[in-house]
């Protein structure tokens, strides 16, 4: 359990690799702690029954150095993947973000997750390749996954992964 001062509601936080925590403001109840708890006792039980042992040895990296290696990465993928998409990229930010892969903001810049260094390169081609067709696409409509389809033909086995390993790479703790 963990006070915060910024904390407007109690809530249950379930993180990738991490064990719950309860946060809750400052002077809450401890009444109030357990009705939480007792109000979500079944979608906190799903929550850990889901979690598994991590599968995946990873290579041993600072923060810095996997945010060095993924902006290299990502220039490189980007430089090579959007002539053949017909787009071009807009500034490219590397950042530690907690859900995402990628993402690509309405002025083109795109954004990319450090931690994709440490999954296979087919798998961060994937994410590039994903985030250059909002480019031409905006969302996530049949048009735009056409788009995916025809750069990247594995697309789907390249998500799956993701879907599979992509908490391992979100807990993983830099050297």
């Amino acid at each position: 359990m963990r006070e915060s001062a910024r904390a407007r509601r109690a809530r249950i936080v379930v993180s990738f690799g991490k064990p719950p925590e309860v946060v809750v403001p400052v002077r809450t109840s401890e009444r109030a702690i357990r009705a939480l708890l007792d109000q979500h006792e079944g979608w906190l039980a799903r929550q850990l029954a889901r979690t598994r042992e991590p599968q995946l040895t990873l290579e041993r990296v600072t923060e810095r150095e996997g945010r060095t290696r993924a902006r290299a990465l990502v220039h490189e993928l980007v430089g090579k993947e959007a002539p053949l998409l017909g787009v071009r990229a807009g500034s490219i930010a590397i950042r530690d973000q907690r859900t995402r892969w990628g993402s690509c903001s309405s002025r083109g810049t795109l954004s990319f997750n450090w931690r994709l260094v440490l999954a296979p390169l087919e798998v961060a081609e994937y994410v590039v390749v994903h985030e250059l067709c909002h480019l031409r696409e905006p969302n996530h409509s049949p048009r735009f996954w056409q788009l995916v389809a025809a750069a990247r033909p594995g697309y789907r086995g390249e998500r799956r992964w993701l879907a599979e390993h992509g908490w391992e790479l979100q807990a993983y703790v830099p050297a």
